[in-house]
């Protein structure tokens, strides 16, 4: 299993937006839907062995995490409303606690921040990956990120304490290639670098 941490940090935690304008009223959140397209969609089908964790930090409802299990997912199309859709779901389910509350299959939603997260994946043994610009190259290392915690940040990065919380869980900082690239541009090389290492097996 592959899991992939995206965080919005101005992604709405209301499901009052509206899906015909997602990157203003929902707060960037077309960025989270293409990190979703591009964590479980193959050519005619989904990736089953990967899950995604969205943590949401806009107002006014701050921290939500929205996971999703591509062995259980259902409903998700390959565009952004579709996604959109599912998340806008989520966030409008009834009594969101600290407890996960399924909205659609293959969806939770649940009150939670990144320390939650990554004390979760720590306590359960995984190792976790920070993607960087002028971390190590994922090519060296690639044996290594198999079952790994991935994290990114969106448009405007990490914050100093989120980094420095990242940097005090992790396995790897590690970086896909030589220049700076989008989130979900970042995914699809990860995967890819696991499925050339699926393929010698």
């Amino acid at each position: 299993m592959q899991d992939f941490i995206i965080i919005g940090h101005k992604a709405t935690t209301s499901g009052n937006f509206s899906l015909n304008d997602m990157p203003g009223s929902a707060g960037r959140m077309d960025i989270l839907c293409r990190c979703l397209n591009s964590v479980f969609f193959l050519s005619h089908d989904l990736r089953r062995d990967v899950q995604a964790h969205l943590l949401l930090l806009g107002n006014p409802n701050p921290p939500r995490v929205i996971r999703f299990n591509g062995e259980k997912l259902r409903y998700l199309n390959p565009d952004e409303r579709s996604a959109g859709a599912l998340i806008k779901k989520a966030l409008e389910s009834d009594n969101i606690s600290f407890l996960e509350t399924c909205s659609t299959p293959g969806v939770w939603i649940r009150e939670a921040n990144l320390q939650t997260l990554l004390n979760e994946f720590v306590k359960d043994g995984r190792k976790i990956f920070y993607c960087r610009e002028h971390g190590e190259d994922i090519r060296t290392i690639a044996e290594k990120i198999k079952n790994g915690v991935f994290i990114l940040g969106d448009h405007v990065g990490l914050t100093e304490d989120e980094e420095n919380l990242v940097l005090e869980k992790s396995t790897h900082i590690i970086s896909v290639g030589p220049l700076s690239l989008h989130a979900d541009h970042c995914i699809i090389l990860i995967h890819n670098e696991l499925d050339r290492l699926m393929a010698r097996k």
